[in-house]
């Protein structure tokens, strides 16, 4: 499975709120600048998330957006879900042979674990030092 642009654009977004959550509205401008992002393109991804009743918007001049539910409270498979579709790792899962069937069933619930155990709060309390880059095996 393969996260588009959409799916890592509102991911950044979602986490940005979460940030500040609590302190009041914030414009996707700002967020789009801090980010290195196209705020225009942070337009197209808040419907979606609005609708859903994941953030909401503030009108005016101190206006933007916020979070409607805690960091705590929205993982990153709602936002994912919500942008890219089902959490699938290849079409047609039914249709394949029975062993290869298995092996995408494993593969599909391992990632949906991931993003359904990992919430807003987690992701915005990362740190660089907290991300692991690989593996090294000595024999």
């Amino acid at each position: 499975m393969k996260i588009s642009t959409k799916g890592r654009y509102g991911l950044t977004l979602m986490i940005s709120l979460a940030k500040r959550y609590g302190q009041g509205p914030v414009s996707l401008k700002s967020i789009a600048e801090e980010n290195g992002l196209s705020d225009l393109y942070l337009e197209q991804l808040v419907g979606p998330l609005r609708n859903a009743g994941l953030i909401r918007s503030i009108r005016g001049a101190k206006g933007g957006y916020q979070l409607m539910k805690a960091p705590g409270d929205i993982t990153a498979g709602d936002i994912i879900r919500l942008l890219e579709g089902p959490i699938t790792p290849v079409e047609g899962i039914e249709d394949e042979p029975a062993a290869q069937k298995q092996l995408w069933i494993k593969i599909r619930d391992a990632v949906k674990q991931v993003l359904d155990e990992t919430t807003l709060e987690d992701l915005m309390n990362y740190k660089e030092e907290d991300i692991i880059e690989g593996y090294m095996f000595y024999i």
